[in-house]
């Protein structure tokens, strides 16, 4: 039985470029996956520290949230929400 070393060298170069090219998408795939779960976690900080000084984080999720749309979607929606809520008596 030939040993993996020698199964290596009978593969194509092209073939050998292209794992190594894949497993660097991977790794680099990878390593973004661990960033973004240490900005989670910073974000989760933020949210703890501001929830300690008495902020309301769940309002200023939505700042946030409105702090990334466009100001007319934003002013349309209050409009239809305020007809909305005029029709229901509220």
């Amino acid at each position: 039985m030939a040993d993996a070393s020698v199964i290596e060298d009978e593969k194509p170069e092209t073939y050998r470029v292209a794992a190594d090219e894949l497993r660097q998408f991977i790794e680099r795939f990878e390593r973004l996956e661990a960033e973004k779960k240490d900005l989670a976690d910073q974000q989760k900080e933020v949210m703890a520290e501001a929830k300690g000084r008495g902020y309301d984080t769940k309002v200023m999720r939505k700042v946030i949230a409105l702090r990334k749309r466009d100001a007319n979607d934003i002013a349309e929606e209050e409009a239809v929400l305020d007809m909305y809520k005029q029709a229901l008596g509220m």
